[in-house]
């Protein structure tokens, strides 16, 4: 039977912006009830007819005649006519106060089923050529039709309720993902007054010493890193390649500094090169290698940059042939408070659990992070769309 209100009268109202897709329907609601017009007429088709068959049966078990199948169809034609009616009148109940809901809710169900019950004794009396209306079978109707409008009630009430609930679920996931989205472009975000602070400190301290060929490189390579950075969103996910050849355009920035004193590798498996990671999830991790690593060594250091598809798992490893951890200073850090914090917090707002992130000492000297996440192989034609 149905448990939906009529068309026009919605029982609770699509969310509009992120909430919905497009045609204003919400994001999460269950595909039954997109159309709640639809899902209402087709629950007021079968349940009627349900139990019109069930009713028929019943009758024709005792006896086969026009007298007892007419006043069924009728009964059920009725019943069909009245829960339209209730519908529109519970739908209309709801922006009142619960107190005063609940109280016409309960009249006009006795209502209706005294109404109802009154028809099907009539209907039952007029078929016999009984005059009147017979008490005891008025009574029986009434029990009738009570305990059907009753039970068509609860679960108009119930998937209601439950619909309610689960827009309210909805809207709940689709809030967190924004909050989740939030965050993570606060992480992004932070990076790059980071970057930049250090960058033109050096093309600062180029432009002092008069060395204008240098000054002007670093920058227009900074531009470039700029560029190819600010054209991806900050909680965007882009591939290992793009992520390896961002690194590569930050590394020339940082040779015009250090020249020789940093080498740098790239060992990534071709395998790999399609798989999706969060823009510049590694470029700390080289900053700190060259902040402790290249800087306080006059020979310099290597830092490694490797890539492995394992399965349906990608490990991401930064290492170098620094110092290594000093037994004084705790080095997973940077000096502006972000770094490995950061790396952190964003696989976790982008992985929850399913990820591992390990900082330890190499064996033959220096550092090394290494980062477990799930594969997510870009889909063809995506970056072009965006």
């Amino acid at each position: 039977m149905a448990t939906l209100p009529a068309p026009g009268t919605p029982i609770i109202a699509t969310v509009g912006g992120p909430l919905s897709s497009k045609g204003g329907r919400p994001v999460f609601v269950r595909p039954f009830f997109e159309d709640k017009a639809a899902a209402f007429w087709k629950l007021q088709a079968v349940g009627w007819t349900g139990y019109l068959v069930l009713r028929s049966v019943s009758s024709l078990s005792t006896s086969v005649s026009l007298q007892t199948i007419v006043p069924v169809i009728i009964e059920s034609i009725l019943g069909y006519c009245i829960t339209l009616l209730l519908s529109v009148l519970y739908a209309s109940y709801r922006g009142m106060p619960r107190v005063m809901g609940v109280l016409l809710t309960v009249a006009t169900l006795v209502g209706a089923s005294l109404f109802y019950a009154f028809l099907d004794a009539f209907s039952f009396s007029f078929m016999r050529a009984v005059p009147g209306v017979d008490l005891a079978a008025f009574l029986v109707c009434f029990y009738v039709c009570t305990t059907v409008l009753t039970g068509w009630s609860a679960l108009y009430f119930g998937i209601n309720f439950y619909l309610i609930v689960e827009e309210q679920i909805d809207q709940m996931q689709v809030l967190e993902t924004q909050a989740s989205s939030a965050q993570l472009a606060m992480l992004r975000y932070q990076l790059n007054p980071h970057f930049l602070f250090n960058t033109l400190n050096s093309i600062s301290t180029l432009v002092l010493l008069k060395q204008t060929d240098r000054a002007n490189a670093m920058l227009s390579r900074l531009a470039s890193f700029l560029r190819y950075t600010l054209a991806n969103e900050p909680t965007a996910h882009v591939t290992v390649a793009q992520e390896v050849e961002t690194l590569k355009l930050y590394l020339d920035i940082e040779k015009m500094r250090f020249e020789d004193r940093l080498r740098a590798k790239f060992d990534v498996d071709e395998n790999a090169q399609a798989a999706r990671l969060p823009s510049l999830l590694l470029q700390p991790l080289v900053e700190n290698a060259i902040k402790y690593a290249v800087t306080p060594q006059e020979h310099g250091a290597e830092i490694c940059v490797t890539v492995r598809l394992v399965g349906e798992r990608v490990l991401l490893g930064v290492s170098d042939t620094g110092p290594g951890l000093m037994p004084t200073k705790s080095r997973p850090s940077l000096s502006t408070g972000v770094g490995i914090a950061n790396i952190r917090e964003r696989l976790v707002q982008a992985y929850g659990p399913d990820h591992r992130f390990d900082v330890r000492a190499m064996p033959t000297g220096g550092f090394g992070v290494e980062i477990e996440i799930p594969y997510q192989r870009e889909i063809p034609g995506e970056q072009a769309a965006a």
